[in-house]
């Protein structure tokens, strides 16, 4: 059965972003602010689906932690889902990507329209400088900043080395970080297409003010998403 419904998702998936990103073509023309509210749409039918089709559920906890105003989310990556649910979660998220992914037809016209920040991991000091420049916009405008501090998923119980992206954007941006806990790695899996029943918790943790001397922020940012993520592993049960 969860072949059959696994397989039934991950078909409907395709073909709901792909009619989406048709659908909303024209729109693209349009004001900046159309796309991410299309994001936030689309973002929701995949979530339905996923309740109603896999069986997988989704507990947000912790939004009272937030900040008012901007402020930068270093999240752990263990899913493809970590990159969907930031459209419903927070309002008009800039979220740092793989400028590869900009190649992609349809999808790297929405991204760019709706101003995502793009990373070039080969270009060094450089790409930095460029991600900078583009998470001061962005706050600019009161967007929150989402970060995935290992630059890449991990499968759940795996540890990744925690890249300079987020350390350059509390130390030059000078707003609170955010770092979030999750386990969606044991129900969408990067290594399977197979989705398993059961529930998605998502955790903000407390905030990190500004101020903190690089090895101290370092340190307490992994600390705290590593053991906070190995407690919702620990506590979860998969279908």
């Amino acid at each position: 059965m969860i072949l059959v419904r696994s397989a039934l998702f991950n078909t409907l998936f395709v073909l709901w972003s792909v009619a989406l990103m048709v659908l909303w073509l024209p729109a693209l023309p349009g004001p900046r602010i159309w796309t991410p509210r299309g994001q936030t749409f689309w973002a929701k039918g995949v979530m339905a689906m996923l309740k109603t089709i896999a069986g997988i559920e989704i507990e947000i906890r912790g939004r009272e932690r937030l900040p008012e105003g901007a402020f930068v989310v270093a999240s752990k990556h263990q899913s493809a889902w970590d990159t969907i649910i930031w459209h419903i979660i927070v309002d008009d998220p800039a979220i740092v990507m793989k400028k590869e992914l900009l190649l992609i037809p349809m999808y790297g016209w929405y991204s760019k329209k709706a101003q995502m920040i793009p990373v070039d991991r080969k270009a060094g000091a450089k790409a930095l400088r460029t991600m900078m420049r583009a998470a001061e916009a962005a706050t600019a405008m009161g967007r929150p900043l989402i970060i995935f501090p290992e630059g890449t998923r991990s499968a759940p119980g795996e540890r990744k080395p925690y890249q300079p992206g987020t350390m350059a954007f509390y130390r030059h941006l000078k707003l609170p970080v955010v770092p979030v806990a999750l386990n969606s790695g044991l129900f969408w899996s990067k290594r399977t297409p197979i989705k398993r029943p059961g529930k998605i918790i998502l955790e903000f943790l407390e905030p990190i003010e500004p101020g903190m001397a690089k090895q101290q922020f370092n340190e307490e940012l992994e600390n705290r998403i590593e053991t906070a993520t190995a407690n919702l592993v620990a506590e979860s049960s998969v279908g």
